[in-house]
């Protein structure tokens, strides 16, 4: 239990500093990079608690997908850093307020853990050999958690369609093609032939 202990703690503190670094560092790429660790330390723990198949999601998915996205979108963009400075200077009030909220959050917690005693919040005890984490998973989604499973689902497809319709907006200076001109073109109108006469050339 020492050896998990340590291991709990160690990935813990690794895992608050990458989060602080996400939001401190001023290089959008040195933060997206912050962020990977963070998701890896946040997997570790979730290995601790016996959570194996979500650890494995969260590394190939937000790890191998959606951060590596990230950070080819953060490059390719070219990010200006004085506009970024500006701005987290004008939300800074904003930004400590939301702080002050979860750091009060987090202390009535601990408050209220530690009035209660350790009693309320148990170890979990190990479990079996045969214990299938991903059918436990898919038993409680497809049950217990059916409906908000498919409002998730729903809130993902309409995220989907509003960035399709933020990104099909029209832009003054980009050109773009339009699929019924294209098929209703008539060669005669795109090609014309002409006689030219050419020096040298006698015409029959």
């Amino acid at each position: 239990m020492l050896i998990q202990e340590i291991i709990f703690y160690a990935f813990s503190i690794i895992m608050i500093v990458a989060a602080t670094l996400v939001i401190s560092v001023r290089n959008p790429v040195y933060s997206v990079l912050y962020l990977i660790l963070t998701f890896f330390s946040a997997a570790a723990l979730w290995i601790l608690l016996g959570a194996e198949f979500l650890a494995i999601i969260l590394v190939l998915v937000y790890v191998g997908a959606v951060m590596v996205l990230f950070l080819f979108v953060l490059m390719m963009l070219n990010v200006d850093l004085s506009r970024v400075n500006e701005g987290f200077v004008k939300n800074l009030p904003l930004g400590l307020l939301v702080a002050a909220i979860m750091l009060a959050e987090i202390l009535v917690v601990l408050w209220y853990k530690g009035r209660t005693g350790i009693e309320d919040f148990p170890i979990p005890e190990p479990l079996s050999a045969d214990y299938s984490n991903t059918a436990e998973i898919g038993q409680r989604l497809f049950t217990q958690y059916l409906w908000p499973f498919e409002l998730a689902g729903i809130v993902l497809l309409v995220a989907i369609v509003a960035a399709i319709a933020l990104t099909m907006r029209k832009r003054e200076g980009v050109k773009t093609q339009s699929i019924p001109k294209q098929v209703q073109a008539d060669k005669r109108d795109r090609v014309k032939l002409i006689d030219m006469p050419v020096e040298g050339v006698e015409d029959k």
